[in-house]
């Protein structure tokens, strides 16, 4: 699928009020996601969608909408944005093809020497753990990664033949510091920063889960229907709640966020 052409349909999702944006790069990369799960999707049931722009505007837009809002300045220092219109890519193009993704691998390698990109990292902390429980096909975890390539990545996959894809799609992309736990996620006993969950079944069961992986002041992120909202706050008494942000181009489908108390520090009553 043309980059140009994701660029278009993820539009709506990327909110330029921000001055984030998508890179030359990144759309590549998505590109090459998109190649990878349609042939892996022949052979297992990865997605019920089919279709590339489908797969663009509900995967990637849902998932690129909840980074932002997860991790607002891990875009602050990525260079080039995509060129506006296909006219002015093939322009761009006929002068020197491979300028544009130098470009970008130079300016996020330059990031990277500056120093972290993140508020939590320009307060000195260390790079983000984030657990992506039941990715299933990748999502959101994997366009989180290509949105804060800085953030320690854990997806944990019960489903053996997803695991394996998984583990394919991070080779073929490149990308480093992801950790595929093909487990349940009541298995596991590590706590993250930031603990997320889309659209996964007996979702009463492992939200319960999923908050307790969320370490000490740490958040949770739901992309779920508007009809799972009721159950989303009431097993869940220790979560402080945002209000739920409306997916772009979609009726019913929102980002909740929660946030996890701090811990008590030992010794200290409570006042």
């Amino acid at each position: 699928m043309h980059a140009a052409r994701i660029a278009e349909l993820l539009a709506p999702y990327i909110n330029p009020a921000t001055d984030q944006r998508l890179t030359t790069d990144d759309l590549q990369h998505i590109s090459t996601y998109i190649d990878i799960l349609q042939r892996w999707n022949a052979r297992i049931n990865l997605t019920a969608i089919r279709n590339e722009e489908e797969i663009v505007t509900r995967h990637f837009g849902e998932s690129l909408f909840a980074a932002q809002h997860l991790f607002p300045g891990a875009r602050a220092h990525v260079g080039t944005a995509p060129l506006a219109c296909p006219a002015e890519r093939s322009l761009a193009a006929s002068a020197d093809p491979l300028t544009p993704h130098i470009e970008d691998r130079h300016n996020r390698g330059r990031a990277a020497l500056k120093g972290p990109r993140s508020g939590a990292q320009a307060q000195g902390a260390s790079a983000p753990a984030v657990a992506d429980i039941g990715p299933g096909a990748g999502f959101p975890g994997i366009p989180l990664k290509l949105w804060a390539p800085e953030i320690r990545l854990t997806l944990i996959e019960s489903n053996h033949k997803k695991a394996i894809f998984l583990r394919e799609l991070t080779r073929a992309l490149i990308l480093t510091d992801i950790n595929i736990q093909n487990a349940r996620a009541e298995t596991l006993k590590e706590e993250f920063d930031v603990v997320t969950l889309r659209a996964v079944e007996r979702f009463e069961t492992i939200l319960p889960i999923a908050a307790s992986r969320v370490a000490p002041a740490g958040r949770l992120a739901l992309l779920i229907g508007t009809p799972h909202l009721p159950q989303a706050h009431s097993p869940l008494p220790a979560i402080t709640w945002s209000d739920p942000n409306p997916i772009p181009q979609s009726q019913s489908r929102v980002l909740l966020l929660g946030t996890k108390p701090s811990a008590q520090p030992s010794g200290d009553e409570p006042r």
